[in-house]
């Protein structure tokens, strides 16, 4: 049903309208990451069914409106199982394929498609979708009729394909847009007028806190006063308290005066032993934010929840999120002070190296601090918040050395960089600093002639003068430390291991967990920010500092690259990045260096899952998923973990023989009364023998109460009085129109796609119960056209269009495309990171039409919006 392969239009249509509804009910409680994943998924099933079916070669050069609506069952006639529809292909030659009774009675087909022996088989006389890797189509008829590429084998409708399936796109987009409203629509595309920055506070709440909640709500207080209306002003703002044994609830908010009022209600209270829920609420914060975001934490506690250690590093893994820690009291080398006294002291006095060692290690994989400083300290420490919230910030080096050692390190900095900055965490170590000139200062040296440094606890910040070329800073320390520089500069990159996926259209798929161990790799790199550079070098670089790997570099265009590892380093790793930017003031062509910060590794087991719909409350809902390792075999656990807590089941282990897969399911049940459009994140482990391995699955996935109403709001113009002279300026025109959803759930919002004129509603009782939206419009007759969206309680989207200039029906029309007006804007973005739209690769490259519109792919597109 995902490519409309097999004639399985029915089902492939019911999953388009059932994620839209999905998309829809997730924009409304502002839970973006889902819906824009959830879109990603739309769209390729959307675009495949341009390329898979037959809708081309039927001679249709317009999108098929009713695979988007919901209210509309019929897709028109489709050819039965008894039919035959296809012959088989004269050598090579495919084009005449499709049964000529088929074209005339322009009935729908699309070609089987099956990987292997047991799914090779398909109904008599039936087509295939064709390619290498279909085993059907080497069965009669022969050949296939899929338009992934200008290769396969319908190729020369490729072209008309991609050309309709862009058309859909839109149409389905206009469709959510309505819904959804200009600016959460903006949001969902990646597209934010204060860019794509997040504040995301996680903050212990028991007794013991007060002091630091003070310090959140001055940093807060600071960052949104000194920030507003500037580029570096946060787009969302997140807030999750933690305490024992409660955490939560996520708090996402885009007002900032909402967002200081949660903050100034934070109390400090309760708590019970020592340890609190540190790790559930840092999970929830993972799942909650973007990917890439900041996270802060604030506690003076050990985690209870230390079972979900493994969880919360998938999931930095997964989002590359970074997370830093705010430690203070007794974990920042302070006794704890509060309700929390007694047991607590005597339980930390034995933990106090696991503890911090935890903290850390979670700081460290996700590039991120473990700062250790007094409750008194603590205000100076947030600087790192602001400066973290700063627009455009790069990794230029990361690095940590555990157990401490001395170690020399370099890093290259361009001529875009500027407030360059390092952070050095630990305690008695000491450095020197030396700058592309050859000017050197000691760590000694508080205000010397390249950095001001600042210590705050274990806490070290050097700001730096922003000398072009190489820097190198030379550590000497004996326990362990972290050192980070970073930057703002517009250059910058985004990196994927990829793989080709098996499938009807073989493409490069993003990889869901950890690379596998023992072979080589793919990565997907883009250089964002500047259309003047060159990559010349991409390696995964040992954390350890013991070596690395090159990358052979391929690319693809617009600024992406394959990079192909001949092996993966064996412990923990991260990408670095270096080319040339030929965007200089300088005669040669600037050098730079970017890095990731999150620690990614490989591993010799393999998880894989994927959920067929979404959770419907109440009701049991089964993931399954299957494990296998090309490593030792033996009784593998497994643990399954959702961030609501909702009740789950599945099996504690599974015994594997290496190289062969082994199956389980995870039951989850979200209760009765979760509200629709909840999203929950299921993470699945899986850690070998010993625990010397473990590998993960992380779905999204979303709760939607089953869908009564379906029906569009319908639009009857009741009046139209136009009074225009020859000079516009002088004259208007004004409309007037009911607005109804009939037994629905009720029309929630009316808005202006076209028109530059005034709109006033009233909603009054109408017969039988129902209510009506009246609707008056004024306007210039200088704008002679208007249109108008109605959206009701389930996002069904009605629209009416009239226009002055001649007579037109009004009733209501689907959403239009392409709307443009006056006031309208055109928004160009230039890479925007989602997974939601269509992909700037080139016919050309040997992917598929899906990987050529959509899904895996940055994407360079032009929305008009009205705004």
């Amino acid at each position: 049903m995902y490519h409309f392969e097999g004639e399985r239009f029915v089902e492939g249509q019911k999953l388009i309208t059932d994620c839209m509804t999905s998309v829809k009910t997730s924009i409304k409680r502002e839970i973006i990451e889902a819906a824009r994943q959830k879109l990603g998924d739309i769209l390729h099933t959307l675009q495949d069914f341009y390329s898979h079916s037959n809708w081309i070669e039927l001679g249709n050069r317009f999108p098929h409106s009713n695979l988007i609506r919901s209210d509309v069952s019929d897709i028109g006639p489709v050819a039965d199982k008894d039919t035959p529809t296809c012959r088989s292909c004269v050598g090579k030659d495919c084009q005449n394929n499709i049964l000529e009774n088929i074209i005339r009675d322009k009935k729908l087909t699309s070609g089987y498609f099956g990987l292997g022996p047991l799914s090779s088989t398909k109904p008599k006389g039936k087509c295939s979708h064709g390619g290498s890797l279909d085993q059907t189509s080497r069965q009669e008829p022969t050949g296939g009729i899929n338009k992934d590429s200008l290769e396969s084998s319908h190729g020369n409708w490729h072209t008309a394909a991609a050309e309709v399936a862009v058309a859909a796109t839109s149409q389905l987009l206009e469709d959510i847009r309505g819904a959804a409203g200009d600016t959460d629509f903006l949001r969902l595309m990646g597209i934010s007028k204060n860019g794509s920055k997040v504040l995301c506070f996680v903050i212990d709440t028991t007794g013991s806190m007060s002091d630091d909640i003070a310090a959140v709500r001055e940093t807060t207080s600071f960052i949104i006063d000194s920030k507003r209306g500037t580029p570096d002003e946060p787009s969302v703002y997140i807030l999750v308290p933690f305490n024992d044994p409660d955490f939560g609830p996520l708090m996402q908010t885009t007002d900032p005066n909402i967002f200081k009022a949660q903050i100034n209600a934070l109390n400090a209270n309760g708590g019970g032993d020592y340890p609190e829920m540190s790790l559930s609420g840092l999970q929830l914060a993972l799942t909650g934010a973007p990917p890439s975001s900041e996270i802060f934490l604030f506690t003076d506690a050990p985690a209870k929840d230390l079972d979900l250690m493994g969880t919360v590093i998938a999931l930095i893994e997964r989002t590359k999120s970074v997370v830093t820690f705010f430690l203070t009291g007794s974990l920042g080398l302070r006794r704890r002070r509060g309700s929390d006294q007694g047991q607590g002291q005597v339980q930390h006095s034995r933990m106090a190296v696991s503890d911090s060692q935890l903290y850390r290690e979670l700081a460290q994989s996700s590039g991120g601090q473990a700062i250790q400083v007094t409750k008194t300290e603590l205000p100076k420490a947030t600087s790192i918040i602001v400066e973290s919230s700063s627009s455009s910030l790069v990794t230029i080096l990361q690095a940590v050395r555990s157990p401490g050692r001395a170690d020399n390190f370099s890093f290259t900095v361009d001529e875009s960089v500027r407030n360059l900055t390092a952070y050095v965490t630990g305690s008695s170590l000491s450095f020197t600093l030396t700058s592309p000139s050859g000017v050197s200062q000691s760590s000694g040296e508080v205000n010397g002639s390249l950095a001001t440094i600042t210590t705050v606890g274990n806490f070290l910040t050097l700001g730096l003068d922003s000398q072009v070329g190489l820097w190198e800073i030379r550590v000497s320390s004996t326990v362990p430390y972290s050192l980070k520089v970073v930057g703002q500069s517009a250059i910058d990159f985004l990196f994927d291991f990829v793989e080709v996926s098996q499938g009807p259209h073989p493409a490069f798929a993003v990889l869901e967990s950890r690379p596998q161990a023992g072979g080589n790799a793919t990565l997907l790199v883009s250089v964002t920010g500047s259309e003047s550079v060159s990559l010349t070098e991409v390696a995964l670089v040992e954390a350890s500092g013991s070596g690395e790997v090159n990358g052979t570099l391929e690319s693809v265009g617009s600024g992406d690259f394959l990079v192909t590892m001949d092996r993966i380093p064996a412990g923990e790793f991260v990408v670095r990045l270096r080319g040339e930017n030929r965007a200089t003031t300088r005669a040669l062509p600037d050098s730079f260096q970017r890095q990731s910060s999150t620690r990614l590794r490989a591993s010799t087991v393999m998880v894989m899952a994927k959920a067929e719909s979404d959770l419907e409350p109440g009701t049991p809902f089964s993931v399954l998923f299957t494990v296998t390792t090309n490593g030792t075999g033996g009784s593998f656990t497994i643990r399954a973990t959702n961030d609501r807590g909702f009740p789950s089941s599945s099996p504690t282990d599974l015994t594997l023989v290496t190289g062969v897969s082994a199956n389980g399911t995870v039951t989850l049940t979200a209760p009765a009364n979760t509200v629709s459009g909840t999203d929950v994140t299921l993470t699945i482990e899986a850690e070998s023998p010993g625990a010397t391995d473990t590998n993960y699955a992380v779905l999204r996935l979303t709760v939607v109460s089953p869908v009564t109403d379906v029906s569009r709001p319908v639009c009857d113009m009741v009046s139209v009085t136009a009074n225009c002279s020859d000079d516009c300026s002088l004259s208007v025109w004004e409309l007037s129109a009911n607005l109804t959803d009939g037994n629905g759930t009720g029309i929630e919002h009316v808005t202006l796609r076209q028109g530059n004129g005034t709109l006033n509603t009233t909603t009054v009782k109408g017969a039988g119960n129902w209510t009506v939206t009246l609707a008056a419009y004024s306007a210039s007759c200088c704008s002679p056209e208007v249109e108008l969206v109605a959206v009701d309680g389930a996002g069904n989207v009605g629209t009416c269009f009239r226009s002055i200039r001649v007579t037109v029906d009004t009733t209501v029309q689907p959403p239009v495309t392409n709307a443009t007006t006056k006031n309208s804007i055109t928004v160009t973005t230039a890479k925007v990171a989602t997974a939601a739209t269509a992909a700037a690769v080139s016919s050309s490259h040997p992917l598929s039409l899906s990987s050529y519109l959509c899904s895996i792919m940055l994407v360079s597109v032009t929305l008009v919006l009205s705004l």
